[in-house]
């Protein structure tokens, strides 16, 4: 992933456990919500890919996950955000 192809960040909703770190790696990408969970913005420009590449590898839970654009998939909005709407 070392080419200047966009690349995108997606976030496991199922590993997430809303520790924060990516968004302190990756502040101008990636702000938390208010329950800590990442809110990922747009594509990454090729300058940001190596701080991307090290918020991915320092995620310690693992649910980072950077691609290419246009292997992108539909992520899921996020799980707390839809828990709490179900709660009422």
């Amino acid at each position: 992933m070392r080419d200047n192809a966009p690349r995108d960040l997606s976030v496991d909703w199922a590993a997430c456990q809303g520790h924060g770190l990516c968004a302190e790696l990756l502040p101008d990408h990636i702000t938390l919500d208010d329950w800590g969970y990442p809110i990922v913005s747009g594509p990454l420009s090729p300058a940001a890919a190596k701080r991307a590449r090290r918020a991915v590898a320092d995620c310690p839970a693992l649910a980072l996950k950077l691609r290419a654009a246009e292997q992108q998939v539909t992520i899921r909005s996020n799980p707390a955000a839809a828990r709490s709407a179900h709660r009422g």
